[in-house]
């Protein structure tokens, strides 16, 4: 990577980087904030985003590889102009949110693959097979803080988004460093729906918009894990989100 291009990235806005220069420009941006880590850390967050982009290498989100969403959710929670964590369980964390929600069965070593989605899948389809594979291979924290971020298997005759927020709800309340991770991922699919189209979006609105105050205060709360000028930019960003989630149809807005 040319020293004027990996400038460029590191300035650029991760959607930006998207339009210009896809998912080769995202893990350029990744290697070089990655590069900050020690070796031991370098190696498992390498290892994480392999594992990643094998698990998701068929699945796509709207018009792009579905690997986007990981590398800027994990960019965003090391990257010093975001959240700036350099700890690499909760960036492997980062990098692998959906893997037991979307791919339990490949991870426990069932074969077959799920559909990414954004709800529960019925059955537990090897969920725990999958957190304990996970366990092995990257330890138990990572593994944890994986279960806390994954999509519950949905009561049937409920509304699932209803039981979406209540589980990011307690999840979060029980885990601080999985409330950066739910941040960040909140960044892209809420927040980043202003970058989506299609007939889903007021659907997705519709789901995101009531999580938006729950994550504030989340994020807020004493023992989240982050200096106070960031927790102070992502409840900018949640508040931003909240009134453009209402302009699609999701909600009321921020409260004035």
């Amino acid at each position: 990577m040319g020293g004027d291009r990996r400038r460029l990235l590191a300035t650029m806005p991760l959607h930006a980087i998207t339009s210009g220069y896809g998912e080769a420009g995202l893990r350029e941006r990744f290697a070089a904030e990655a590069a900050a880590l020690p070796e031991a850390g370098r190696r498992k967050v390498r290892q994480a985003l392999d594992l990643a982009a094998r698990l998701h290498a068929a699945d796509r989100r709207d018009a792009e590889p579905y690997v986007n969403h990981l590398l800027r959710v994990a960019i965003r929670v090391m990257s010093r102009s975001h959240y700036g964590v350099r700890d690499a369980d909760v960036i492997s964390a980062a990098l692998l949110h959906d893997a037991v929600e979307d791919h339990a069965a490949e991870l426990s070593g069932g074969g077959g693959r799920q559909q990414p989605g954004d709800g529960g899948q019925p059955g537990d389809g090897g969920r725990q097979a999958a957190l304990a594979a996970l366990a092995a291979g990257f330890g138990p924290r990572v593994a944890d803080l994986v279960a806390a971020v994954t999509n519950p298997v949905y009561a049937p005759g409920r509304d699932p988004h209803q039981q979406y927020r209540e589980h990011v709800a307690d999840s979060l309340r029980r885990d601080p460093w999985a409330r950066v991770i739910k941040a960040s991922d909140f960044a892209d699919n809420g927040a980043g729906l202003i970058h989506t189209g299609g007939p889903k979006l007021r659907r997705l609105a519709a789901k995101y918009a009531p999580l938006v105050p729950v994550l504030r205060e989340l994020i807020m709360m004493p023992d989240t894990p982050l200096e106070a000028a960031v927790k102070q930019r992502i409840a900018a960003q949640l508040d931003r989100a909240a009134a453009r989630l209402a302009a699609l149809g999701g909600g009321p807005g921020p409260a004035p």
